[in-house]
């Protein structure tokens, strides 16, 4: 299967795709996941899609109109590169569940059908940072992400023995001061009021803000775990 693991890890190469791995689910705690389970999907295919730097360049203190319509056109192309996954896999004889790349059931607990951040660590596509992102090393925060749950038994990718390190920018820059030192202690609440506030304010018509991902552009301040 590693053949066809490349095969359709460049399939979505030429769709658009920057990011791409595969997840073990049987690693992953949740409900939505173990129903899944119990049918025999056990894989999940994440894939990341690089933001525009140029427009995370024109934001400073609250999100611009033209990051919200760059947000929202990057998840429409995460979707549309996810049901053509779902299509190639189901061609083949297995299943495949695409998960929303942008569809939040909760707002202010920041919660979804399933983290993709989450399963894109467990795919070895980058860590969970300060940020409460995923953190790449070559892009930093600045991806957005989409999962294709699947029982087509292609290779498994593995973590990455690696985080944020001495890099602090993304603490200095949150209006909230939501970010501290241990990414553990990332305060969802005051991150949520603020999206409320901007939208409040009608910067956006949707709870992004993109200031900490402007900051957290990847590099070899990023390094790795110490055993």
């Amino acid at each position: 299967m590693n053949e066809e693991k490349e095969l359709l890890k460049r399939f979505v190469e030429e769709m658009g795709g920057d990011l791409f791995g595969v997840a073990d689910l049987k690693k992953y705690e949740n409900e939505f996941v173990k129903k899944k389970l119990k049918k025999g999907i056990d894989r999940a295919i994440v894939v990341g899609v690089r933001l525009s730097s140029e427009i995370l360049e024109d934001i400073e203190d609250h999100p611009t109109q033209e990051y919200y319509h760059h947000y929202r056109h990057v998840n429409m192309l995460l979707d549309s590169i996810a049901l053509r996954v779902t299509i190639y896999i189901q061609r083949k004889g297995f299943r495949a569940y695409p998960v929303p790349a942008s569809q939040i059931k909760d707002w202010e607990k920041q919660k979804a059908l399933l983290s993709h951040k989450h399963l894109a660590y467990l795919a070895g596509l980058g860590w969970i940072g300060r940020n409460n992102l995923l953190v790449n090393p070559e892009f930093g925060a600045q991806v957005r992400l989409v999962s294709i749950l699947t029982d087509l038994p292609l290779p498994l990718d593995t973590p990455l023995f690696q985080d944020c390190g001495s890099c602090v920018k993304c603490l200095s820059v949150c209006p909230v001061d939501a970010i501290s030192l241990e990414p553990s202690h990332f305060n969802h609440l005051a991150c949520f009021m603020k999206l409320k506030e901007f939208v409040k304010m009608k910067y956006v018509g949707q709870y992004i803000c993109g200031i900490c991902v402007k900051a957290c552009n990847g590099g070899s301040h990023l390094t790795e775990k110490k055993e």
